[in-house]
């Protein structure tokens, strides 16, 4: 039996030799498995990881849209000047006249964006304002509250005990009324009205109203005799004996026309806002330097704030604060620092505080804010008509402040041409009163110049102790 299993496994061995199986067969739609080892590519720490990644990815671009959206859309601005302000000051504190002012500078410039925009600015501790743009040619700001009530009566008050005098009509340089006398130039140029002329007074107030200005040559010899008079100071009889008692006539402030009667029916005034001075006019020119960013040396040797108080009637004809740049010409705040004989305003910007609110009438108009061009044949008469046809005219409110530039920037962060769409004018006082307040910051286009000028203003630590101080001897005015 054994033997009998044995072959018949043979017999099925041979069988399988000669007739091999068929292969297995497959479905069609079947697929081959196929022994692949795990990756880590599909681990799921890696698709963690990536997933984070992407959605930090995602974060970053919704972050980037909002903070295009929120500076450059339809929200408020935030503008904290006070961090970008070269060298602010508090509201409590006055720049030094012992610091060397900062030289190699460029001029900062605020952004309209577009008509309507509102930015927040800074001007006082603990306070934030609105400033919204009216215009981008000129480049033009309104500013509401710049001046509380009370503190605009006060400006009225100190114009009043200053003294006001009727506005004489710029005239031609030819025209006898050019000449003032000696007696009339000091009392110009003595703000205070103490009797004494301080350094101050001479290098920031050589100027007297109506764009009429001191000659360079007269300029000279005023400063270089205070320069050398023991006392540091000037009397009126030492003035006379050093002075020339000339002043010069300056195109700036005139019409279109040619018309030198700029304003009519008014009276004014200048304010001192630099040291020895009332509190609150250190504290106006601390604002403009806040909410213009420029440096603290530029608005500290400017000229005083001119007060104007226009009656009933009173107005100004179109015209431009500044003076277009001239090879042939230098700027009346750097005649000791120029050698031309012919000098000119150079007004870098201008901020108009209202100081009342007008009954009827007097609003600031700029008859041409935002056209596409400027055509100066087609404007006509700008004596009053065109208070009817300005492009933008700004109601008188008290405590609100304009602020425009005179001058286009030269790409190179100075004094450019004069912006031709700041002409500017004061409409009809219908009724009652109207009470203005400007302040210039003046800037002269030859950036060496102005900074060899303030060079040669500026008080040098090595020297205090060789320069009496007189801040003691100003009023509180």
């Amino acid at each position: 039996m054994r033997e009998y299993e044995d072959s018949l496994h043979g017999l099925e061995g041979e069988f399988m030799d000669h007739f091999p199986p068929p292969p297995p067969r497959h479905h069609p739609l079947a697929r081959e498995r196929m022994n692949i080892q795990k990756s880590s590519v599909c681990s799921r720490a890696y698709f963690v990881v990536v997933m984070a990644f992407f959605h930090i990815y995602i974060i970053n671009i919704i972050a980037l849209l909002l903070y295009v959206h929120y500076n450059t859309g339809s929200g408020e601005q935030d503008v904290l000047l006070e961090k970008s302000v070269p060298g602010p000051m508090p509201e409590h504190q006055t720049p030094s006249p012992n610091l060397r002012p900062e030289l190699s500078f460029q001029l900062p410039r605020l952004e309209g964006i577009r008509v309507g925009h509102v930015q927040r600015v800074s001007l006082v501790p603990d306070r934030t304002h609105n400033m919204r743009t009216l215009s981008l040619k000129p480049l033009l700001f309104e500013i509401p509250g710049f001046l509380s009530v009370e503190e605009s009566s006060v400006v009225m008050q100190l114009a009043h005990l200053k003294g006001l005098t009727h506005s004489a009509l710029v005239t031609a340089p030819d025209s006898q009324e050019e000449q003032l006398t000696q007696d009339e130039l000091f009392s110009l140029l003595d703000l205070n009205q103490d009797g004494l002329l301080q350094r101050e007074e001479i290098l920031s107030l050589a100027h007297s109203t109506d764009g009429s200005w001191l000659s360079s040559y007269n300029l000279r010899k005023i400063h270089t005799g205070l320069e050398t008079n023991p006392s540091g100071v000037l009397s009126l009889q030492e003035f006379k004996r050093v002075s020339g008692g000339v002043l010069q006539y300056s195109g700036a402030g005139q019409g279109l026309d040619g018309n030198a009667k700029v304003r009519q029916r008014s009276t004014h005034t200048r304010l001192y806002l630099g040291e020895g001075t009332h509190h609150l006019l250190k504290s106006i020119r601390n604002r403009v330097t806040r909410v213009t960013r420029l440096p603290s040396s530029l608005v500290d040797l400017s000229e005083p704030m001119e007060v104007v108080r226009y009656d009933q009637g009173g107005h100004s004809h179109a015209h431009h604060d500044s003076s277009p740049p001239n090879p042939d010409s230098s700027c009346a705040h750097t005649h000791l620092a120029a050698n031309h004989s012919n000098q000119v305003a150079c007004r870098y910007l201008t901020v108009l505080l209202y100081l009342n609110t007008a009954d009827g009438g007097g609003e600031t108009s700029f008859p041409v804010a935002d056209n596409r061009t400027y055509e100066e044949e087609v404007l006509g008469d700008l004596s009053q008509q065109y208070c009817d046809k300005g492009n933008l005219k700004v109601k008188p409110v008290a405590g609100t402040a304009l602020l425009w530039y005179n001058h286009l920037s030269d790409g190179n962060g100075w004094v450019g041409e004069l912006d031709e769409f700041s002409l500017h004018g004061d409409c009809s006082v219908t009724r009652g009163l109207k009470w203005t307040g400007s302040v210039w910051v003046n800037v002269d286009p030859d950036q060496q110049r102005q900074e060899r000028y303030q060079r040669l203003v500026s008080w040098h630590p090595e020297e205090q102790g060789k320069r009496p101080e007189h801040g003691d001897l100003h009023q509180d005015l």
